[in-house]
């Protein structure tokens, strides 16, 4: 068992960071029989899984065989090599492969995780080795009250994607019915019962207890973590690592009762979250942000790079080389209070009636690709300016049946966002453009181009619809095309997007199984990185649902075995085979 005085502990294994990479390391360490310990610096636990979507990408995985999907490691395996072109990394790759469906077994089978298939496509299912369905799996929902007092250190989930507290899952199903309540019995009986269950969990437990998504996956892994008896340190942060003879023995923390020396004889693991909130690196690795552009993350604000700048100072590599650093998200900026929170744009530009432009009003990608996609083309498309940024644009239709952002469909009231500023309206596209600050000449014309192909479900400039995936988050009820129809019954809306992320992708240099290298590729003893921390094997791109997520557990899972000194599992397969 680890060892603790007033201000040193000693353990086998230091985890700095307590989101899926930090976590799901330290339980699958402990099940090896190691002694661990997670500090985490904010004041709650869950990191930004806590805010994703909870979905992982897993090739392979038994939920998919269980459903009859067909697929193969060797279709995935041409996918990731498509898709990560001159970054494609062989070995992890095939450990990745190996180890994630093994990795789903063993959480399903040792502990409180949970997780259930999904519909998604890939989110280039036309490249070679891409699939319709199967590879993506989601975090089953969760009852918080299964963490008992700790209920109150689970990460909140992201308030602007909630409704008055209340979460929908990722893969869409529930967000229908709350579309349809105001056409559907169904769809109605559903919304007011979903609604009487969250108001009384608001009375008695002042949040919403039937958590989804993200949050479900966070709550379930520390969960996990505290009945293996791990502690989670909260509002206690690293400061800087302890090392003797070239080799890293812990770490020197500071938490609510002062300094603490935590001494680790197996290795520090950090996992604290990558940069996304550390201005000097952004400035170096975001093409946007380097010609003076505004970059607003809704990550956890505490994601500022400490474990980028402790594996530096122990000699580690932090590379910028992909030229997309991070999984991009555009997002709007909501009012509130004395601020502004961030809305994740997830799937209001699928719909059918919603375009986006740049400021000249003209129309520049396919709005419903994925948001990393969508996010790269914004940044390509406003290369030479200062600001980064697209309005999405809609009529009073589409406004009042799918809602455009932060606005929610009818009956919701949307003259308190025209007020704060968050959305712009205009009876006619010339008064729109003009009180969003669009071109007025080019608006018109790209929404005068776009509804000559819109009224019979085309869309020639840049094909939406054409996907699977770009099916997948529209309306499949509107045909023929479901991600198209006209911009043309006034009040006309705009919502201004910039450009935000959910996590970054270059970052530590390390070893398949977690090992920080050094400037001449060697493993710095005793160190290792996980999650966001960790330079991402995707090489800043973006194939599916949960590539993030995915890879982050299953290099845990690795990483744990590592520690405790098991053999690998691309190894164990070789044996076998």
């Amino acid at each position: 068992m680890n060892q603790q005085t007033a201000n040193r502990i000693q353990c086998d294994v230091l985890v700095i960071g307590a989101g899926a990479g930090g976590l799901s390391t330290a339980i699958t360490a402990k099940k090896q029989g190691l002694d661990v310990v997670v500090i985490e610096k904010d004041t709650c636990f869950g990191g930004t899984t806590a805010f994703s979507g909870g979905v992982l990408w897993i090739p392979g995985n038994r939920h998919a065989r269980a459903n009859g999907i067909e697929d193969s490691r060797e279709a995935a395996r041409t996918y990731l090599q498509n898709e990560t072109g001159a970054f494609f990394d062989a070995e992890a790759v095939d450990a990745f492969l190996d180890a994630g469906p093994q990795m789903v077994d063993f959480f399903e089978r040792e502990t409180e995780v949970k997780f259930v298939p999904t519909l998604y496509p890939d989110y280039h299912p036309q490249i070679g080795g891409g699939v319709d369905i199967g590879r993506s799996i989601l975090a089953a929902p969760y009852d918080i009250r299964g963490l008992g007092q700790d209920m109150a250190r689970l990460r909140p989930p992201l308030k602007t994607i909630t409704f008055i507290g209340m979460m929908f899952n990722s893969s869409n199903a529930d967000l229908k019915h709350f579309f349809n309540a105001t056409r559907s019995l169904k769809s109605f009986v559903y919304v007011v019962r979903r609604l009487a269950t969250h108001m009384k969990e608001l009375l008695l437990y002042r949040r919403g207890i039937q958590v989804t998504s993200g949050n479900a996956l966070a709550a379930r892994l520390a969960r996990s973590a505290l009945d293996l008896g791990i502690p989670i340190h909260t509002g206690t942060g690293a400061r800087e690592l302890l090392l003797e003879n070239g080799k890293v023995r812990g770490a020197l923390a500071q938490g609510g009762s002062g300094d603490l020396r935590i001494e680790a004889r197996r290795g520090v693991v950090l996992a604290c979250g990558g940069f996304s909130h550390d201005l000097k690196r952004l400035s170096e690795a975001y093409p946007h942000v380097r010609r003076g552009g505004e970059h607003f993350s809704p990550v956890p604000a505490g994601n500022t790079g400490d474990g980028l700048r402790m594996a530096e100072a122990a000699g580690g590599q932090v590379d910028i080389r992909y030229p997309e650093a991070a999984a991009w998200m555009p997002v709007s900026r909501v009012p509130m209070g004395s601020g502004h929170v961030a809305f994740p744009h997830l799937l209001d530009r699928y719909k059918p009636g919603v375009i986006g432009v740049l400021r000249n009003g003209r129309r520049f990608t396919n709005e419903s690709n994925s948001y990393h996609d969508v996010g790269a083309a914004m940044i390509r498309g406003c290369e030479g300016e200062r600001e980064t940024a697209m309005w999405l644009i809609c009529d009073s239709r589409t406004i009042a049946k799918y809602g455009l952002g932060y606005a929610k469909p009818a009956p919701m009231p949307l003259s308190p966002l025209i007020r704060n500023g968050y959305l712009a309206k205009g009876r006619t596209l010339a008064e729109l453009a003009r009180n969003a600050g669009l071109d007025v000449a080019g608006l018109e014309r790209t929404v005068r181009e776009y509804n000559q192909g819109a009224g019979r479900g085309e869309d020639p400039e840049f094909g939406r619809g054409s996907t699977s995936f770009n099916r997948y988050l529209a309306d499949p009820e509107h045909r023929p095309n479901p991600c198209v129809a006209p911009v043309s019954e006034g009040p006309f809306y705009a919502l201004k997007v910039v450009m935000g992320d959910l996590g970054t992708f270059d970052g530590i240099r390390t070893s398949v199984h977690g090992e920080v290298l050094d400037a001449s590729g060697q493993a710095i003893a005793g160190l290792y990185s996980v999650g966001n921390d960790r330079a991402s094997m995707m090489g800043g791109n973006y194939p599916g649902a949960g590539i993030t997520l995915g890879p982050i557990m299953t290099f845990g899972y690795i990483t744990g075995r590592h520690l405790a000194g098991v053999t690998s599992v691309r190894a164990k397969r070789q044996e076998v085979a």
